[in-house]
């Protein structure tokens, strides 16, 4: 098979849960790239491309990308590792599981961590944070954009406000796995000091790299350690050289890149930043596409996790499951009509709720379909549930 316009993916169930997402036929194939050396002329310009555009996804003009073989979890490590000193104070913000995540991280590397708790459906409240940042000095605060457990979107551009004016230097580090290119996210215009992500979401790229961009606030905070990094793999000592030799025109090496994954990423950064729709245009078809969701699950008495409009995210909807339906009824309807999505993550209701993906391709492409099947599929298998337990 010679070019992309040649290559159709065979066909397969809609994959609709929070990431990994559907990926277009072009990802796909640029995926399929011959095997290539990570060192070579071909392999170089597109890392640097890959750099250079991350920057333009999370409107950042100077903010340092770190491209790592890896999942969204290394985020974690990267910044525990580079920018956490042993003994430091660090505040996490939990609203949902992989709050808890993060704290365990940051311990792992010997941060001293608090944790301010929202309920479940509920970001941490603007005076919560303020309290917790003037009881002691933290050199981390960090939050879930959307957590992939909730559907909870906490509001990233109040919570790095709120950092700024009662406590400047402590660094903002979103976990932006679940939100990066479905949310709107201004990086510089905030103040966020560090996004980490991962390709498999919003990003419309299989998964296998960690992706973090940290301001030069927090790459001078790293360069002026008094400890070693206490991590090798994750080090930006390592890294860092490597990044900006890529950028430059050069290679650079510490550990081989996923080369095939950066040819298929870059595929999907190219229709990000290059082609239409815009950045702009694609985060109110994000917004459109949840409404709809949103509004047809309403319209079948479904309610939703988060407790409020305003902290639902853009990129997913989780949805408990009505009175007398459970996942075991639900998820398998659904399979047969080659829909897949996912059953709930958040421990303590994880049987009580299911989480729908709607993000990338699927929304920016309506040929496909893709939203309208997600609707009509989740109609009729609700009905075919209900008749069923009607007939026992």
């Amino acid at each position: 098979m010679s070019s992309v316009q040649d290559f159709k993916q065979v066909p397969h169930k809609l994959l609709v849960i929070p990431g990994p997402i559907e990926v277009s036929d072009e990802v796909l194939f640029a995926n399929a790239h011959p095997s290539m050396s990570h060192v070579s002329l071909e392999f170089v310009p597109v890392f640097g491309d890959c750099i250079r555009m991350m920057r333009e996804v999370l409107y950042t003009k100077d903010a340092q990308p770190f491209l790592i073989a890896g999942s969204g979890t290394l985020g974690w490590d990267q910044v525990a590792a580079n920018l956490v000193e042993p003994g430091e104070n660090a505040l996490v913000l939990h609203s949902g599981y992989f709050g808890d995540s993060f704290e365990e991280c940051l311990q792992t590397y010997g941060a001293n961590v608090d944790q301010i708790k929202a309920e479940i459906g509920a970001a941490v409240s603007q005076s919560e944070i303020e309290k917790a940042l003037e009881s002691k000095k933290y050199k981390v605060l960090t939050f879930t954009h959307v957590d992939t457990s909730t559907a909870v979107l906490s509001d990233a551009k109040a919570i790095a406000e709120t950092v700024k004016r009662v406590s400047p230097e402590t660094l903002v580090v979103m976990d932006g796995v679940c939100a990066v290119a479905s949310e709107e996210i201004q990086m510089d215009e905030w103040g966020i000091d560090v996004v980490l992500t991962a390709p498999q979401k919003g990003l419309g790229t299989p998964p296998g790299l960690s992706i973090v961009l940290a301001s030069q606030k927090a790459i001078k905070v790293f360069e002026s350690r008094s400890t070693p990094v206490t991590s090798y793999y994750a080090s930006w000592k390592k890294w860092l050289p490597v990044m900006k030799a890529y950028e430059n025109g050069s290679a650079a090496y510490f550990a081989t890149p996923p080369v095939n994954l950066i040819c298929a990423f870059h595929a999907s950064l190219s229709a990000i930043t290059k082609s239409s729709p815009s950045l702009a245009d694609r985060f109110k078809l994000h917004q459109e596409a949840s409404k709809r969701i949103k509004a047809a699950a309403t319209e079948l008495g479904l309610k939703q996790l988060p407790l409020e409009p305003s902290l639902a995210s853009n990129g997913m909807t989780a949805l408990y499951f009505p009175d007398g339906v459970s996942g075991a009824d639900l998820l398998p309807a659904l399979l047969q009509r080659g829909v897949v999505v996912a059953g709930g993550l958040h421990t303590s209701i994880k049987d009580k709720y299911f989480r729908i993906g709607h993000m990338g391709i699927s929304v920016v492409d309506p040929q496909r379909g893709d939203i309208d099947k997600i609707i009509s599929s989740l109609r009729e298998s609700l009905a075919e549930v209900k008749a069923c337990h009607k007939t026992q």
